[in-house]
């Protein structure tokens, strides 16, 4: 069960594909325009490992990350919460991104500078009990608290229609979040969704001491190194321990288990019931390579959802915003503005030809 779990994680980032109709920012070392510390410094929040991180588009994430008050009612003061901010506003709807099962906004380190440089006001939010939010507090971090916290950032900072997009479990919290407050969501893009759960019930069983023994394994090195050999090939031994740092960093905050545990005995995601209620259009991206989530999974999706049409990318595996970012950040940008299939095909030059394969790493 532990790997399982482990096996969602951000695993690792391939060196991108040129695509047409994107480029990469010159310099970048995290300036205050996003809320950032300025001079390329880490905010004094995060664990002081991130200085042992390498890749230098997570360095740059990191330099971004801040922490905005949100009031909750569930706690007797703000919760000063994690997220990447855009350092440009725009008059349209803004993409806002979630996460995998106990991940952070530094998955999305490779794709949110591509959807910058689109012109998209993007936003990378860290779930309640998860990510780099300050939990000193010992909040709830159940379904409900996640769903409570996501709206009330989003009606304090966001306030406008969302397209809103979820990778893997973040796919769950997103419908969750959809058909709970369908005001805030114009759109929903689900990457890979991992949103029929099975025996979640069996967590609210768990003795405390057993949740967190597994809370513990979860965020050991030996399962995050060994989740990386399982879902990918030929990954240099020279970077997995690189990308197992940045997917656990914020595994090292003195909140992480207790928010962990907290979650797991509360049994979880299970938007089953739900799926069938989303009012709003859908894409869905699938991977031809996931090992995890079965494609059957995402055909039944697909005939579920009252509106949602399926992208399938071919090469990559279980995160392909992290393997190949041009495609999923061209992918998500054309759908957030509207662009018809026919659109997007035309737009989008030789998606069948690239490789999410790590022989392009640099």
């Amino acid at each position: 069960m532990v790997l399982t779990m482990a096996l969602q994680f951000p695993l690792y980032q391939c060196g991108p594909t040129k695509l047409v109709g994107f480029r990469l920012s010159g310099g970048g070392g995290g300036g205050d325009g996003g809320g950032g510390v300025p001079g390329g410094g880490f905010p004094s929040f995060l664990p002081k490992e991130v200085h042992k991180i390498r890749d230098p588009s997570a360095r740059t994430l990191a330099q971004r990350i801040q922490r905005l008050p949100v009031q909750v009612g569930f706690s007797e003061s703000c919760i000063m919460s994690s997220c990447v901010t855009p350092r440009v506003r725009s008059d349209a709807n803004p993409v806002v991104l979630l996460h995998c099962f106990d991940s952070s906004c530094l998955e999305w380190r490779s794709a949110y500078p591509l959807l910058e440089e689109a012109g998209l006001e993007a936003w990378a939010i860290d779930i309640l009990g998860w990510g780099f939010s300050d939990l000193e507090g010992r909040p709830p971090c159940n379904v409900a608290s996640k769903r409570y916290h996501l709206y009330q950032l989003w009606k304090s900072h966001i306030k406008r229609p969302m397209t809103l997009v979820g990778p893997s479990l973040g796919a769950a919290a997103a419908i969750d979040f959809a058909v709970n407050f369908p005001e805030a969501v114009d759109k929903l893009v689900l990457i890979n969704a991992n949103v029929y759960a099975e025996g979640t019930g069996v967590l609210t069983k768990l003795p405390k001491w057993m949740a967190y023994a597994m809370a513990s394994l979860l965020k050991s090195i030996p399962i995050r190194w060994y989740a990386k050999l399982l879902v990918f090939n030929g990954i240099p031994v020279s970077r997995i321990l690189d990308y197992t740092d940045v997917g656990r960093l914020h595994c090292l905050l003195p909140w992480w288990e207790d928010a962990t545990v907290n979650f797991m005995l509360s049994g979880g995601y299970n938007v089953t019931g739900q799926i069938k209620q989303v009012k709003q259009k859908a894409l869905l991206i699938c991977s031809e390579r996931d090992n995890i989530v079965n494609s059957k999974l995402a055909e039944r999706l697909q005939n579920e959802l009252p509106n949602a049409s399926m992208r399938k990318v071919p090469g990559c595996g279980h995160m392909p915003h992290i393997e190949n970012p041009y495609v999923i950040a061209k992918l998500i940008a054309d759908f957030a503005r509207g662009a018809t299939c026919d659109d997007r095909q035309l737009s989008y030059e030789h998606v069948d030809n690239i490789s999410c394969k790590n022989e392009h790493a640099v």
